[in-house]
């Protein structure tokens, strides 16, 4: 048996826990989080039999793989002592919230030679493999224009129900880095690396309950000389989903589209050889805005499938699907972002981006 901890027990732990749980060489066997009466509540809940209030204690008590579901800025000091406990380690995005931390926690699960995954889940969506398998394919041609757009909404609640949300210090970005950057992912994971990158970010809608952006547009270069262009808000009402667009060089697009947010992603737009299939993007009767426990749950399968990966790649010694590196790669984009809003310049990546 792989016995498991789960350390944070806010509302996406559940997604974990329910995957590792569906697999039978699994034990979830400890629970933490600083609420420890938290812990206890979703340990009573699952069946767990331990359940703590420092993860110190949950690392010694004989787990060998954890998944961290706590806020943005805390992941570094929970992966760097699972790392030193020669623990494997799957963590909820971002890695971290500036690039010195990401390096350190790569680095550190390195040295100890233990697996490192974050959840960048949306990869998982049967029709975004799809796209991403044929874009790199070349059938279609090479991409040369790319489009993210994400189009959200966010309430006052969503923000005060966690004191930790909204604010630079504890949460470390806004649209940016807690939704957007799932389909941004998808853009690099499609179009390759970014080597430029020129944003601007804005608070427009919730300036009274945070200190983040709810708004962002940047343009992107990327090393094949293709380029794209981001938008993404959490003030759009109602929400019209998220999507994200490849233009290839042969004049083919391919659209994948979320809607209603926390539904599987879909290939609705395929334009190729003069000919376009769609599918209808905003049905009559769906609704468009959805709690954040029923985007959790919508998206528990997918979860599921990245959990799954990431056992099988413990018990086979492989990496797995979707790395460190990987997350890195995208939180160096986001804040590339920051930078070029903060400074009014261009910003070439590997310049010393650091933080936000």
């Amino acid at each position: 048996m792989l016995r498991v901890g789960i350390i944070g027990c806010g509302g996406v732990s559940r997604n974990h826990i329910e995957a590792y749980q569906a697999l039978a060489d699994v034990d979830v066997v400890a629970v933490c989080d600083i609420d420890l009466a938290r812990a206890t509540a979703v340990a009573t809940e699952y069946g767990i039999a331990r359940a703590y209030g420092e993860v110190e204690r949950l690392l010694s008590c004989g787990v060998d793989l954890v998944s961290v579901c706590t806020p943005h800025p805390t992941h570094e000091a929970v992966v760097l002592a699972a790392a030193d406990a020669g623990v494997h380690v799957l963590c909820e995005k971002p890695i971290a919230t500036d690039l010195e931390a990401a390096e350190r926690m790569i680095a550190a699960c390195d040295a100890a030679d233990v697996a490192f995954g974050v959840f960048l889940q949306r990869r998982f969506w049967p029709a975004a493999k799809r796209m991403q398998e044929i874009i790199l394919s070349g059938e279609i041609g090479s991409p040369m224009l790319g489009e993210c757009t994400v189009l959200l909404d966010r309430n006052t609640a969503y923000f005060t129900r966690d004191p930790w949300r909204g604010k630079w210090a504890t949460d470390g970005g806004g649209v940016l880095m807690t939704q957007a950057i799932h389909h941004l992912d998808l853009l690099l994971w499609m179009m390759g690396e970014v080597v430029e990158v020129c944003g601007r970010i804005a608070t427009f809608a919730h300036r009274d309950v945070i200190e983040v952006e709810d708004s962002a547009v940047a343009t992107l270069t990327f090393a094949s000389g293709a380029m794209a262009t981001v938008q993404a808000t959490t003030a759009a009402s109602p929400s019209l989903g998220a999507r994200v667009r490849v233009t290839t060089s042969t004049g083919a697009s391919i659209q994948l589209l979320e809607f209603p947010e926390g539904s599987d992603g879909r290939i609705d737009v395929w334009a190729q050889d003069g000919r376009i299939q769609a599918e209808e993007q905003y049905s009559l009767g769906v609704e468009p805005h959805v709690e954040m426990d029923e985007v959790n749950r919508g998206l528990a399968v997918h979860h599921a499938a990245q959990i799954f990966d990431f056992v099988a790649a413990v018990r086979a010694s492989r990496v797995p699907s979707i790395t460190g590196r990987d997350a890195t790669d995208v939180l160096r984009v986001i804040l590339a972002i920051y930078e070029s809003a903060r400074s009014g310049k261009t910003i070439r990546l590997g310049a010393g981006v650091t933080s936000a």
